[in-house]
């Protein structure tokens, strides 16, 4: 599963790239969405270091806020990399219920250029 998740953000990310070049899809947009991924990975990262130490930890609506604005490859990522969040079985539904309306908003925004 971690090699699955890896790879699939990557690609998703890869794929946004080509659209930019086919002129589907703004520049901006695509690094919107490598910039709130990087951001989403240093939160989950933070929190697990919350975690670890017993510090204040972030909430897990503002780890799916991330996720929703996009950053979800850096979520799928750190999920991964980091191995948080990926047992409590509410939260990952969620998580991909974000990604999905991401994808479906994504779509739309391309259907309209």
């Amino acid at each position: 599963m971690k090699q699955f998740s890896i790879a699939l953000a990557l690609i998703f990310i890869t794929a946004l790239g080509l659209l930019v070049l086919a002129d589907r899809l703004l520049l901006l947009v695509f690094l919107g969405f490598v910039g709130i991924s990087v951001a989403t990975y240093l939160a989950y990262w933070w929190d697990k270091s919350a975690a670890r130490n017993g510090r204040w930890r972030t909430p897990e609506s503002t780890l799916h806020i991330l996720a929703l604005a996009g950053g979800w490859p850096g979520a799928l990522i750190a999920q991964q990399v980091l191995r948080h969040k990926t047992q409590k079985r509410a939260f990952r539904l969620v998580f991909w219920l974000t990604v999905l309306v991401n994808m479906a908003v994504l779509v739309w925004v391309i259907s309209q250029r």
